[in-house]
C-alpha cells in the first residue's frame, strides 16, 4: 500500500511504547495472553510504556452508554490487576486527552481515501450493507495513527488483526514529514503478538477464543473465579492421543496444541520446553498441570478485579492521574503540530 515517500532513524526519539484495547466488555484470557501479559513485560524494560482504554474508538459502532462506562472501568480494572503499575506506566482513557482527536482531524486531511478502503478490518466489520456502517468506523484507522503519534510513540505491540493499521500509520506520518519538509513523526515499530498470539477456543481449537462464542466453556473470562477456571480446562476438548515430545508433533493437533501453548504462556516458558517434559503423556496427566498453573496465575487477577470494581473509585483517580501525564506529553506535539501545519494558536 505504502505511498511513503521519505524514512528517517528513530534514534532521536525516545523509546516510547503505546497500545490500547477498545473497552467493549468481555475480557478473556485471549485480551491477556494476547496482549496485556506483552504490556506488562515491557513495562519492566527499557520503554515509557503507555496504555489506554480505546473508548472513543468503541463507539465507531452503537454502544450502551452505561455499559460503556462500565466497559472502560472493567478494562482498567483488568489492566492493574494483571500487573500495569500506574507508577510505572501511563494508565488513562482515550478520551480524556482531546490532543488524540484534534490530531485525528490532521490526520484525516493527510490520509488518502483510497488508503482506507484497502483497510480490511472495516470491510469485516461493515459486513456487506457498508453504506450504513459509520464515518468513524471508516476513518478509525487515522484516529488510531493519532492515537500513536501524539506521543511520539516508537513502538506499538499489537495483534495481527492491526498490523495493516500500524503499515497505515507509517504512511501518515511519511506523507506528513514530507509534505511539510519534516523529520517530525516516527515510524514506529509494530510489537507483534504477546506470550500467545493467539488463543483458541477450548471447545473448537480451529476457532479463535471469543467473547461472541455463544458456548461459555468455550473461553475463559478474565472475571471467571478459580473453581469455574478449574472446570473449563478439565472440560476442554482434547484428543486421544499421548502428548509428543517435539512440536512438529502437535500440526494437525488444534486443540492440543492450544492447550499447551497456553501452559506454556502461562509459566513464561517455550512449547518446546513443556514437550521435553511431558511427552508421553496422556491429557489426563496434563490437565491437571494446567488447571493448577492457570488457578495460580488467573483467580488473583480476577480477584484483584472484582475487588477494584466493588469501589471504582480507585480506577477513577488512576485514570484521571494518567490523563493528566498522557496530557502533559501529548500538548505540546500537538501544539507543533499546528505549528508545521500552519495553524494560527492563542
Amino acid at each position: 500500500m505504502s505511498n511513503a515517500v521519505q524514512t528517517h532513524s528513530n534514534d532521536t526519539f525516545k523509546k516510547r511504547v503505546f497500545s490500547g484495547i477498545q473497552p467493549s466488555g468481555g475480557l478473556t484470557l485471549g485480551n491477556y495472553l494476547g496482549a496485556v501479559k506483552r504490556f506488562v513485560q515491557m513495562q519492566q524494560e527499557d520503554y515509557e510504556t503507555i496504555y489506554c482504554m480505546v473508548d472513543l474508538h468503541a463507539i465507531t459502532t452503537w454502544q450502551d452508554p452505561k455499559k460503556l462506562k462500565h466497559n472502560t472501568r472493567e478494562l482498567a480494572a483488568f489492566f492493574i490487576a494483571s500487573g500495569i503499575d500506574p507508577d510505572k506506566s501511563i494508565l488513562f482513557n482515550q478520551s480524556g486527552v482531546s490532543a488524540h482527536v484534534e490530531l485525528g482531524w490532521v490526520f484525516n486531511c493527510v490520509a488518502r481515501m483510497g488508503w482506507m478502503k484497502r483497510m480490511t478490518q472495516f470491510k469485516d466489520k461493515a459486513g456487506k450493507n457498508a453504506e450504513n456502517a459509520s464515518l468513524g468506523l471508516f476513518g478509525y484507522p487515522a484516529l488510531m495513527a493519532a492515537d500513536i503519534l501524539v506521543y511520539h510513540a516508537t513502538h506499538v505491540p499489537v495483534g495481527d488483526d492491526q498490523k495493516q493499521h500500524l503499515e497505515l500509520t507509517r504512511d501518515i506520518a511519511a506523507k506528513f514529514n514530507h509534505d511539510f519538509g519534516v523529520d517530525f513523526f516516527p515510524m514506529i515499530e509494530p510489537v507483534i503478538g504477546g506470550p500467545a498470539a493467539r488463543v483458541m477456543s477450548l471447545r473448537d481449537g480451529s476457532k479463535k477464543m471469543s467473547k461472541s462464542d455463544p458456548s461459555d466453556l468455550s473461553r475463559i473470562n478474565m472475571g471467571d473465579d478459580a473453581d469455574t477456571i478449574a472446570q473449563k480446562f478439565r472440560k476442554a476438548k482434547t484428543d486421544p492421543d499421548a502428548l509428543p515430545s517435539e512440536e512438529v508433533g502437535l500440526e494437525g493437533r488444534a486443540e492440543a496444541k492450544n492447550l499447551i501453548s497456553i501452559y506454556a504462556a502461562l509459566g513464561d516458558q517455550g512449547v518446546s520446553d513443556i514437550l521435553s517434559d511431558v511427552g508421553g503423556k496422556q491429557f489426563s496427566e496434563f490437565k491437571p498441570m494446567l488447571v493448577e498453573r492457570a488457578v495460580e496465575k488467573l483467580s488473583p487477577i480476577s480477584q484483584e478485579m472484582a475487588r477494584l470494581m466493588e469501589d471504582t473509585s480507585e480506577i477513577d483517580r488512576v485514570l484521571a492521574k494518567g490523563v493528566e501525564k498522557a496530557t502533559a506529553i501529548a500538548i505540546p506535539v500537538l501544539k507543533e503540530t499546528y505549528e508545521i501545519v500552519g495553524i494560527l494558536q492563542p
